[in-house]
């Protein structure tokens, strides 16, 4: 019996990755999806312009800061504009920047790449000369530097509040709350203090900005080495309204840890993957949040090999070793002060926790430590589970994804931005239920400053009007029970 020629390959035609998750569309389908692919680019970043370039106009409730009065460097260029916003302009681009993303995401492998990177460099660009909306934090990371520059003070044993005179402290939402941010991060934001109060804000918009665009080229990279369509990859994160809207428009500090992932997935994809590297890269990124930690134990247990785990965990000691010997040297005995404070924000509630909301929804009054604990349960079993699943040989990035959507659901202490934890994991994971579920917190997350989502949540307490300039009389300290939709907008360091 004679062996059947292979059907001739066209001159020029590369042949497909043979990855189960990567699937490029025929060239008609490619040719009628790229047109709509490009309007949900448009609908993205004409919701982004709107809601951004609305809120610099004049005082409004989406710019927190605006209690420290309204300068032309907080709002930003776009100011003399003059579009003005509302609660049915925000909730309508909003939902315009949301239906895009979507649209987007469908189309992404037909959308030609140019279009999408550009896509993405100018809807960062747009919330960079933006206000900071919705979350004071920006103003907390001055506060804490210049505490420690020009006062003296070490924000892991002092509050904003001891050097209430500061040009800053009008700015603030949480004067009365201890630094919750590793050394790192800590002594980096040391060095923008002699750039002014003006000049500090913009520099921590520019790093929030270009850490997550260095996280969209990594998960990209990432996405290539590991024969996914990366594309579709760099779309999910970059285009993402709550990165855009709540962490970029916040200029949280969040987009770091997405930096620290993004670069582990990166060192750990591919075929010339370097483990140790990605662990190291993790601990280090403990020095600015400790939430980068959660997927290292997740990248030791993919390793099949004993010897392997131990190589990165040495790799992860060693980067651990240096941060502590950088923040003993730094703030000396209180160089773990940044746990305390993590473990202070743990007694909080925020109003639209996962765990409030549901203890809402069954008729409990306020939140019993019991129902936290339930919660608290939950995701230890979570983790057990998911780490268990990985040790036996399961994708580690959608093991870590799974853990990370977990914290967030059981967590009392959530805000809207830390939704942006668990994208370069799902982006990269090979799991589409994962991919499905950050999708749907993410949507959550987002409509929690939207009206339409009122009568699903709970009603938020009474506020105090913004004062023009500063505080006549400090805010009490409210360490446990539920706090307002201003735990939503960063009353509490997050």
């Amino acid at each position: 019996m004679g062996l059947v020629s292979p059907i001739p390959r066209p001159l020029g035609e590369v042949p497909a990755p043979e990855h189960a998750g990567y699937r490029p569309a025929a060239h008609p389908r490619r040719r009628a999806l790229a047109p709509l692919g490009v309007a949900g680019l448009l609908c993205v970043l004409v919701g982004s312009f709107v809601v951004a370039a609305g809120s610099a106009t004049e005082p409004n409730l989406y710019v927190p800061g605006r209690t420290g009065g309204w300068p032309g460097w907080l709002a930003g260029p776009f100011q003399g504009l003059g579009l003005g916003i509302d609660q049915a302009r925000f909730q309508t681009f909003t939902l315009v920047m949301c239906a895009g993303y979507l649209v987007v995401l469908a189309c992404a492998r037909a959308i030609p790449p140019r279009a999408l990177v550009a896509s993405i460099l100018a809807a960062h660009l747009i919330f960079l000369l933006g206000p900071p909306l919705l979350s004071q934090d920006v103003f907390g990371y001055l506060g804490f530097a210049r505490l420690g520059v020009l006062h003296g003070l070490d924000p892991y044993t002092h509050v904003a509040a001891a050097a209430a005179g500061d040009p800053v402290f009008p700015f603030l939402g949480w004067p009365f709350q201890h630094s919750p941010y590793g050394p790192l991060f800590t002594l980096a934001s040391y060095a923008i203090v002699p750039l002014g109060l003006a000049g500090g804000l913009w520099a921590l918009k520019a790093i929030a900005v270009l850490s997550s665009l260095a996280a969209v080229a990594l998960v990209w990279r990432a996405a290539e080495l590991d024969g996914r369509p990366p594309a579709l990859a760099a779309a999910f994160l970059g285009l993402n309204p709550v990165l855009l809207e709540v962490a970029l428009g916040g200029d949280h500090n969040d987009t770091l840890i997405l930096l620290a992932v993004a670069g582990a997935l990166a060192l750990a994809a591919g075929a010339s993957r370097r483990p140790r590297a990605a662990a190291a890269l993790l601990a280090a990124g403990v020095g600015v949040k400790v939430t980068a930690g959660v997927a290292l134990p997740f990248l030791v247990l993919s390793r099949g090999s004993w010897r392997g785990r131990l190589g990165l965990l040495t790799g992860a000691a060693v980067s651990l070793s240096v941060l502590a010997a950088v923040a003993l040297v730094a703030f000396g005995s209180h160089a773990l002060g940044f746990l305390s404070a993590v473990g202070e924000q743990q007694q909080l509630v925020a109003t639209h926790s996962i765990p409030a909301e549901t203890a809402r929804l069954v008729g409990l009054h306020g939140i019993p430590a019991w129902w936290r604990q339930i919660f608290a349960g939950g995701f230890v079993a979570a983790l057990a589970l998911t780490l268990w699943r990985t040790a036996r040989g399961a994708d580690w990035r959608a093991m870590a994804g799974w853990a990370t959507l977990a914290l967030l659901l059981c967590t009392a202490w959530f805000l809207p931005w830390y939704a942006i934890w668990a994208l370069p994991l799902a982006a990269l994971s090979p799991s589409r239920a994962l991919r499905a579920a950050t999708l749907v917190f993410c949507a959550y997350a987002i409509s929690i400053h939207l009206p339409l989502a009122s009568p699903l949540l709970s009603a938020p307490q009474p506020t105090v009007a913004p004062l023009p300039r500063a505080f006549a009389v400090p805010a009490p300290i409210r360490p446990s029970g539920t706090l307002g939709a201003d735990a939503a907008r960063g009353i509490a360091p997050g």
